[in-house]
């Protein structure tokens, strides 16, 4: 006869509470975990004294004790917050990484000199480039925005309609098939020096480049979906009266949209890679001409400042992409992971 101080579920076996107390389950304790971690982090910012001045170190620390407090006030309401709640529990374990992250930057940059200045600066260095250069990190990401929109909606476009015309037709395909395969691989930044000397200007050029690097992927990735597709529909449309203009609209470009979503995937990163290069080199304008122009004046905060946002800007486009795939793919939701 079982004990009934346990509790059976399955193969797992755990002991049962005592009448009268309360189990805080792991991930709950997590976020007790991550809020005395913040406040760890703030206490060790504020009291342990900088080697050099280091403006907004009050700032920071407020902040971390500010989300730790958020914590404690969540882990109070939890299931109240509903989906935040959820989101909080799944990534408690973050919650705890980070502010160890930070401190370990803290103390490695501005407390102890271990890490050379000023290539690495404290966390307070983004935060005064945030705070002091907001209009120029505004100015740089619209026009990242408008380069990296006008190259990679031209490429696509070309992209798709040439890697339909390729699948589709033999006899375009004899003509496009060595192009494809002659220019595709070129790396698209050994055309910038080409490219700035014969577009009217280097913002053209920029757009054309992203534009270039994004058409080679589509145009496979395109071209390939539309000859995979399988013999078997067309003969049954065909049957069922289908015209060829059916055919192509109806039936290849459906079939084909897996494959276009991998090329548009793909292309938006080559897109992304030669949009920094070409801004570093010749546009003047966004966040590579940004990054650069931190590196040249030794403004470290402000190109790591730059960095993060890159990151979290690029990241998220490709978020709304996979989220605008998972919308029209509705029955391949989940397939590509992201």
């Amino acid at each position: 006869m079982s004990h009934p101080a346990i509790a059976r579920s399955g193969a797992d076996f755990r002991p049962a509470a005592p009448r009268g107390v309360a189990v805080v389950p792991r991930e709950d304790l997590r976020l007790v975990s991550a809020a005395l971690a913040w406040g760890a982090a703030g206490a060790i910012t504020l009291f342990w004294p900088n080697l050099r001045a280091a403006p907004f170190t009050a700032d920071l620390a407020v902040g971390q004790w500010g989300i730790g407090l958020l914590l404690l006030c969540a882990f109070g309401l939890n299931v109240r917050l509903g989906g935040v709640w959820r989101w909080l529990r799944a990534n408690g374990p973050w919650l705890i990484a980070l502010p160890v992250i930070l401190s370990v930057w803290q103390v490695a940059s501005a407390k102890t000199g271990l890490w050379p200045q000023p290539y690495f600066p404290p966390p307070q260095g983004l935060i005064e480039a945030y705070a002091t250069d907001t209009r120029r990190l505004a100015e740089s990401v619209g026009a990242s925005l408008v380069l990296l929109g006008a190259g990679v909606a031209l490429g696509a476009l070309a992209g798709f309609l040439t890697g339909l015309a390729t699948g589709w037709s033999p006899g375009i395909a004899y003509w496009t098939k060595p192009v494809l395969r002659l220019i595709g691989p070129v790396p698209t930044t050994a055309l910038i020096p080409l490219v700035l000397f014969l577009f009217p200007s280097s913002f053209s050029g920029g757009v054309f480049l992203v534009a270039l690097a994004t058409w080679f992927p589509v145009a496979i990735l395109t071209w390939s979906g539309v000859a995979g597709v399988d013999k078997a529909y067309y003969d049954v449309a065909r049957t069922l009266g289908g015209s060829e203009r059916f055919l192509l609209l109806r039936v290849a470009v459906p079939a084909s949209l897996p494959h276009v979503f991998v090329g548009l995937f793909m292309g938006l990163g080559h897109g992304i890679a030669v949009l920094v290069v070409a801004e570093m080199i010749g546009v003047k304008a966004g966040l590579g001409y940004y990054v650069e122009w931190a590196r040249g004046w030794t403004a470290y905060g402000h190109l790591y400042a730059g960095l993060v946002v890159m990151a979290l800007l690029f990241s998220l486009l490709t978020t709304l992409l996979f989220r605008i795939r998972d919308r029209v793919l509705t029955w391949q939701k989940g397939v590509v992971q992201w």
